[in-house]
């Protein structure tokens, strides 16, 4: 019995160390199991590599590294010296994953185990990040023992280089981050409307043409302004052999994408003779989707096997990446060549008419020892029997796909999209749109609740998507991806319940010194003052709240419009307010101003603060503050989608507000957002309602779509006084997009913020 206490306790104190001590590293992504012991390794230039010939890849990428970054070059030697200072990898075949390993460091030497090169290369990255790159020759390091592996097979980050072109040494450096946050899939995005990247032998046209355009989108894509400057560049298939080398020294394999059938507008202008219409057309200079598509003749799909004979020779990617997004079908709906393939072929409408082009496009890449992946439109028409699915427009695909028991990779745009912006849209760089900020990545789950355990397994992991329509220049690609990357790898690898998010902020403000060295230009969104109101005092105001993650007693603002100063109030709780005011805030630090003043414009009005119902929940992915959104007194931005916008997909926005008592009042103002390239479309009818008991609803007055078209984003309604209690705002959606506008054929987004009753 006291053997069995005493074990207890030396179970209990190694497990304290394990939990609590991880924040005190920087290593990201959390090992399942990390425990600091006694001691340190000191690495010198006497510290030597014991020889293990299985290993020989993963040990010249450390003397690489250590030549590089920190200043040592270290020898190899066959045998285990006798007073210890070594570091030696061992083939340990018992691990419960290829990925997995056993890294120990204590004062004699460093061991790195693994059943594979893998798992020795994944102990060398969290290695790495115990080592300060500061070229010292002598190097104290922490002495711990960790037992590591991943939690999910695929962990990726995709890269758009068809908007535009990145040189492949940057290419290669975006590999070198994926892999020191150990991920292990790059999907290489090469063609679409705007670009073809990849050399085709048989087709020198599609770079010849295919890969330049006369110009580009100045701006958002709402401005409709371009310039007229050549842009262009593809990779030869040497350089794309040279890639695909260097990203398997780094255990990382490459998928490529070759968009079809639609986003395809780089290759028909190559090739006019493979669209239905046979029309000359321009590598499109704007972004969106375009209406031409490859037509499913014949000669069509021979044009592709040639292209993707050669694709999958250059790549020895169990999947290749054929698109399937996007597919607009108007073409192939008044294509007489169509309609009487889908007579032949006894297919009902274009969606099964695209089934059709995968299927036919699956056949030959299982031909050839390979399998397709496609975004999750390709569900549409009837999924090819082999295909594995990529999820972007939510979750709902991936669900569908894994209980068909087809493989996926979830990617929805609300948490892994990281071309939406990451902090207050004022401070931060043109981006598309969206609002995803590290915490939300860092709170995704990649296995959807709704799946069994059974069904669950078909889901392979998950990864980021860099589109890169706003996003011009390697530094910028960096600023967008960095540090999400850094959260999403860790809710890829580490194990779900140790996933801690103020943990991680922890361990992050640490690991930044290690990007600082590096050179990379990631975001400082993470400083940001993040905010939040509530109602207060029986909901006639609000309170508004500002955190950090810093240190909050650094928080200064005023209440007058003025800058703050070291000066100026100093924050300690939620502040009051209980009437019209501009609240500036600002996070200072050794007498300085670290980010910039985030400014707050409170408007109060008879609805401010009141409670709020409503019919249907905005979508998961647009929820701001939930339906106090709608009465918090702050208007979200009419230029653009931040964070205080509700969002519904194809549903309509029905809100009831509880004055609490009878209330006169015969004004309502609603803001909208009108910004069709993001899918986001103003409502087609608005109509105001009102009651006494809040269950019988009176129609006021109706607000038809041809008035609403004399508006922008805010609009004014006027009617006779009211003295009711209850007031209900119903804002109808589009449903779906219309042709002509961007995402045709999908749901269309109604985005509702302030509803202003006076």
């Amino acid at each position: 019995m006291k053997l069995n206490i005493l074990f207890l306790y030396f179970v209990t104190i190694l497990s304290l160390k394990s939990f609590s001590q991880p924040a005190s590293l920087p290593l990201i992504p959390k090992p399942a199991e990390l425990i600091i012991t006694e001691g340190v390794f000191k690495l010198s230039a006497q510290t030597v590599l014991v020889q293990n010939k299985l290993f020989k890849n993963e040990e010249l990428l450390l003397q690489k590294y250590l030549l590089e970054h920190v200043g040592n070059s270290i020898k190899v030697v066959a045998k285990i010296p006798a007073k210890g200072n070594y570091i030696h990898f061992k083939n340990k075949k018992t691990l419960i994953d290829t990925e997995a390993y056993h890294l120990n460091i204590n004062p004699q030497h460093i061991s790195i185990e693994a059943t594979s090169g893998a798992g020795i290369f994944y102990g060398l990255q969290t290695l790495f990040q115990l080592l300060p790159l500061n070229g010292n020759q002598l190097i104290n390091i922490p002495s711990l023992v960790v037992n590591d592996h991943p939690r999910y097979k695929w962990r990726g980050m995709h890269l758009d280089c068809s908007r535009h072109f990145f040189p492949v040494n940057f290419v290669k450096m975006y590999i070198d981050y994926l892999a020191m946050y150990k991920m292990n899939s790059f999907h290489w995005h090469l063609t679409d409307d705007q670009g073809w990247r990849i050399e085709i032998k048989k087709y020198p046209v599609l770079t010849s043409t295919g890969a330049y355009r006369n110009g580009s989108m100045i701006g958002h894509y709402r401005d409709h302004t371009f310039d007229s400057i050549k842009y262009g560049g593809y990779y030869t298939q040497d350089e794309i052999k040279d890639v695909i080398a260097y990203a398997a020294q780094r255990h990382i394999n490459i998928v490529p994408e070759i968009e079809m059938p639609g986003h395809a507008v780089a290759a028909l202008a190559a090739y006019p003779q493979y669209a239905c219409s046979g029309k000359p057309v321009e590598v499109s200079k704007q972004w969106g989707v375009e209406s031409n598509v490859f037509c499913p003749t014949e000669e069509t799909f021979l044009f592709l096997e040639n292209i993707l004979t050669e694709v999958i020779a250059l790549f020895p990617s169990k999947y290749i990446h054929i698109g399937g997004d996007e597919v607009p079908k108007e073409e192939w709906n008044n294509s007489a060549y169509c309609k009487a393939l889908m007579l032949k072929e006894n297919l009902k409408d274009a969606h099964e008419l695209q089934g059709y082009f995968m299927k036919r496009i699956e056949k030959f890449v299982n031909s050839k020892g390979r399998k397709i992946i496609g975004w999750d439109e390709i569900l549409e028409g009837g999924l090819a029997p082999n295909a594995a699915v990529m999820s972007w427009r939510g979750t709902e695909g991936g669900i569908t796909a894994a209980k068909q028991k087809h493989f996926v990779v979830m990617s929805p745009g609300s948490h892994c999209y990281f071309d939406h912006y990451q902090g207050n849209p004022d401070n931060e760089p043109v981006a598309i749109g969206g609002y995803t900020p590290i915490e939300k990545v860092y709170a995704y789950e990649p296995t959807p609740d709704e799946l069994t355990a059974e069904e669950s397994k078909y889901i392979m992991g998950a990864q980021g998507n860099v589109w890169t329509e706003y996003i011009h220049t390697p530094e910028e690609v960096e600023y967008m991806a960095m540090p999400r990357m850094a959260a999403l790898a860790e809710v890829l690898w580490s194990p779900k319940q140790q996933r801690d998010y103020i943990n991680f902020r922890s361990r992050l403000l640490l690991h930044f010194k290690l990007l600082d060295q590096q050179k990379i230009n990631y975001a400082k969104s993470v400083y940001e003052l993040k905010t939040l109101v509530s109602p207060a005092n029986q909901n006639t105001s609000v309170l508004y709240s500002v955190t950090t993650i810093a240190d909050p007693t650094g928080i200064r603002y005023t209440t007058d419009s003025s800058e703050p100063s070291l000066q100026s109030h100093i924050y300690s709780e939620p502040i009051l307010i209980n009437k019209s005011t501009c609240i500036k805030t600002a996070y200072f630090k050794d007498d300085k101003q670290l980010n910039k003043t985030l400014t707050t414009n409170f408007i109060i009005h008879k609805a401010t603060g009141k409670t709020v119902t409503l019919k249907d929940l905005p979508s998961p992915n647009f929820s701001a503050d939930g339906p106090f959104t709608l009465v918090n007194g702050i208007r979200g931005n009419l230029g653009r989608f931040d964070n205080k916008w509700l969002g519904f997909c194809a549903k309509n926005m029905e809100a009831v507000i509880d004055f609490g008592e009878p209330t006169s009042y015969s004004n309502v103002t609603i803001d909208y957002l009108n910004l069709t390239e993001s899918w986001i479309h103003p409502p087609q009818k608005i109509i105001i309602y009102t009651s006494t008991d809040g269950l019988n609803f009176s129609e006021v007055k109706t607000v038809s779509s041809d008035e609403l078209k004399k508006y922008n984003n805010t609009i004014q309604i006027t009617f006779t006084v009211q003295h009711t209690q209850y007031l209900k705002v119903v804002a109808e959606s589009i449903g779906i997009i219309p042709s002509g506008f961007p995402g045709a054929g999908n749901e269309a987004n109604l985005f509702i913020d302030e509803i202003v009753v006076e």
